[in-house]
């Protein structure tokens, strides 16, 4: 099997009036690295309209709504997919080969916020939906909160549910951790850290954990001034075979200096 290279573009929380040209500039990577798969890993969209923390009726949701919540989202995905869509376009004028790369995106907690209000309120049903996303007809393989899809033997999922918790909370802890929990080559997003650790089997076989929650501009008022001092970027996987990769984290920094 020849090497082949995946994009990992962690949890973007979009919302109404963010920053949006580090998804730009990460449209231009793609278009020049030419990753077999790009994986988006959820929370692109962050939904506060539907926020449950938040008492109802508080001043939290004077300015929010659900529409502008979606269409947030909708906007930061065609500044991501234009440079590929014109590199496409371009390609079937000059008649040469499209670059089609395989689009996976693994929904978040946040676009779980759909489910889970229909779920709490029943009327809700058929108002809304997660298929306003439009992500099946952008070109996206969906999947649902907490599903693991297998890519070159790694685990792409949101986040991985500790097994012996009976609330199925997160794997929490070390990276270390998390690989002797799951015992796979993993990537996940959800949290704001950034972790990565190789482990060997008996056979001497690497399995690779990553989690990286972090990639947006703005700052999580929640978090606090601590809370926000994180690593925000994208990890480019290259020689990807059977769960091995050499990872190229690339920060928002250097995306915003080359790519924009």
């Amino acid at each position: 099997m020849s090497n082949r290279r995946h994009i990992l573009i962690p949890d973007t929380q979009v919302k109404p009036g963010v920053p949006l040209d580090h998804i730009k500039a990460t449209g231009n990577l793609i278009v020049d690295m030419q990753p077999d798969v790009v994986v988006m890993i959820g929370d692109w969209w962050d939904m506060p309209s539907l926020n449950s923390y938040e008492k109802p009726g508080s001043k939290y949701f004077h300015d929010k709504t659900y529409r502008d919540d979606i269409e947030s989202g909708l906007t930061a995905m065609e500044h991501l997919l234009s440079p590929l869509w014109n590199h496409q376009s371009r390609s079937r004028k000059n008649r040469k080969r499209r670059y089609n790369p395989r689009l996976v995106f693994t929904l978040g907690n946040h676009e779980y916020r759909i489910d889970r209000a229909i779920h709490d309120d029943p009327r809700l049903e058929g108002t809304i939906s997660t298929e306003d996303f439009q992500l099946k007809k952008l070109g996206w393989e969906v999947y649902r909160f907490l599903d693991i899809v297998k890519i070159d033997n790694i685990l792409y999922s949101h986040y991985f549910v500790n097994p012996d918790s009976l609330k199925k909370n997160p794997i929490g802890g070390t990276i270390e951790n998390k690989l002797q929990k799951i015992g796979h080559s993993f990537s996940q997003g959800h949290q704001q850290i950034y972790q990565f650790g190789m482990r060997h089997d008996g056979l001497g076989t690497p399995k690779i954990g990553l989690v990286w929650g972090t990639f947006y501009a703005h700052d999580e008022e929640y978090l606090g001034p601590q809370g926000n001092a994180r690593f925000n970027g994208v990890m480019v996987k290259n020689e990807v075979r059977d769960g091995f990769y050499c990872p190229m984290p690339l920060s928002m920094e250097y995306l915003l200096a080359d790519y924009l």
